[in-house]
């Protein structure tokens, strides 16, 4: 017959105690920690040419246009960073490789270096180009990507563009590819 070994009581300080339970509410409350979704304004040029992107919108004091993002092939930007504050922007982009430019019936301010203007009135009196902007309906969405495609890739209705509402954090589809020229009724 053996004799038994008397078992051993491992006695935990409260010092141990707090340490352990400190570090599993510090686990517990990483692991549910999530990143807020990004609210951004972005452009994706989904096409096989280098784009210049300039953005016009209305801010606190009025309207600003703002260029010249130049935008890779086959990748995306941000335009403006946090949540956006108006329903409608409005974009102008130029085809830097092959020519064209997607543009719109909303004339504002720009020119041919970097600049951020104030005000849409009176662009050529002011020294700027008068230049037409396609608009973009975000409805009053947090975020929106634009996704600019090739001439060819342009789908109908497709959601984003007028008249098609979109789902909470919708990516609009694909804004129809550039035009080549200067399209008639555009004066530059």
């Amino acid at each position: 017959m053996t004799a038994r070994q008397p078992t051993r009581r491992r006695a935990f300080s409260r010092r141990t105690i707090a340490a352990a339970l400190t570090g599993l509410v510090a686990l517990v409350a990483l692991c549910s920690w999530t990143a807020p979704a990004a609210a951004d304004f972005r452009l994706c040029n989904n096409t096989s040419s280098r784009v210049g992107i300039a953005l016009g919108y209305k801010d606190a004091e009025g309207w600003v246009t703002e260029g010249w993002w130049n935008v890779s092939a086959h990748s995306c930007e941000t335009l403006l960073r946090g949540t956006l504050v108006a329903r409608y922007y409005y974009v102008y982009a130029i085809d830097y490789d092959r020519g064209g430019e997607w543009s719109g019936q909303a004339f504002m301010c720009s020119r041919d270096k970097e600049f951020t203007i104030k005000g849409t009135d009176d662009c050529l009196a002011r020294g700027f180009d008068r230049t037409g902007y396609f608009e973009v309906d975000t409805g009053e969405q947090r975020a929106w990507t634009v996704q600019l495609t090739e001439s060819n890739e342009q789908t109908p209705r497709a959601p984003g563009l007028p008249g098609m509402p979109n789902p909470p954090g919708a990516v609009p589809g694909p804004i129809p590819g550039p035009t080549h020229g200067n399209p008639t009724g555009n004066p530059k």
